[in-house]
């Protein structure tokens, strides 16, 4: 059973000074932005300096660490040595789109992340003239075969997996890893995140049912990745938002979650206050809306 396996923790991605690139994938609604954000804080303790970037149109960066952010790296409030960024990794440039089709099939085909490859060159420029473009689209290959080396050396490059523990989410999570070991990229950590743990005082029938579906899968990303750092989040209350937030939760990623002693640690009581906080600013930013509307009203 995966509750006698001794648990996993992401302490080895800290450990490994050689670390360049830490990627963070997955299915839809399994919490990326959250893990990736707490990552590049744990991360953010160990190197002098750290970029977290997100790909997502979403932008769900910025609502992560409530904090507004662009193309153009910036420094998190509250830290030195920090730095976020969020960029659109599609090509908006219609120039870029006529008649280089069969060049950027290929190049899309050569690895998968080729979305986060061309994102990376929005660090260097924000708008291309003509003569920038052709110049870009010859020395392009020769980029991406310069990142395809990267990425596909353990020592520099690694993928963390996050999901939750249900059949999708599981079969979405092999299919990647077999995407990515077909592709040569190093991944050793999974992340199962919104774990419901059978805690005594649990009644209801409906919440017992969805633990022991939870076991199940469980057990099968055990028994798949048993060679893997695997890492199990607790399903909390509330949301996981802001830099007191973030790093509050962050304690799970190198303790194994004690749903016996949760209640009883001053981390989760800073992070419930925390998360109260925000939602009565929020209540209040809300009155005040309101009171002026009536006000003009």
């Amino acid at each position: 059973m995966a509750e006698e396996l001794p648990e996993g923790t992401v302490q080895n991605l800290l450990d490994q000074e050689t670390l360049k690139w830490v990627f963070v994938g997955g299915k839809g609604g399994v919490g990326k932005t959250t893990c990736s954000s707490i990552l590049s804080i744990l991360l953010s303790r160990v190197r002098s300096s750290v970029l977290i970037i997100s790909t997502d149109p979403a932008h769900n960066l910025s609502d992560a660490f409530q904090q507004r952010f662009t193309k153009a790296p910036t420094l998190v409030n509250g830290f030195s040595n920090l730095y976020a960024m969020e960029v659109n990794p599609t090509v908006e440039n219609e120039e870029l789109e006529e008649g280089i089709d069969g060049l950027f099939s290929e190049l899309a085909n050569a690895i998968p992340g080729i979305d986060e490859a061309m994102s990376f060159s929005e660090m260097l420029n924000d708008e291309f003239g003509e003569d920038a473009i052709l110049g870009r689209l010859e020395g392009m290959r020769d980029v991406i075969e310069q990142v395809n080396r990267q990425f596909k050396d353990p020592d520099l490059t690694t993928f963390v997996c996050v999901c939750i523990p249900e059949f999708l989410s599981l079969y979405e999570t092999e299919r990647l890893v077999q995407e990515l070991t077909k592709f040569e990229i190093d991944t050793h950590n999974i992340i199962i995140n919104q774990v419901l743990y059978d805690e005594e005082d649990v009644e209801s029938k409906l919440l017992k049912a969805r633990m022991r579906m939870q076991q199940k899968y469980l057990d099968q990303f055990y028994m798949l990745y048993d060679d893997f750092h695997i890492t199990k989040l607790p399903l909390l209350p509330q949301e996981v938002t802001g830099v007191e937030a973030l790093t509050g939760f962050s304690g799970k990623f190198l303790t194994p979650h004690d749903p016996s002693s949760s209640r009883d640690t001053v981390e989760d009581l800073e992070m419930k206050i925390t998360t109260l906080k925000q939602q009565l600013e929020y209540a209040e930013t809300d009155l005040d809306r309101l009171r002026k509307g009536k006000q003009k009203a």
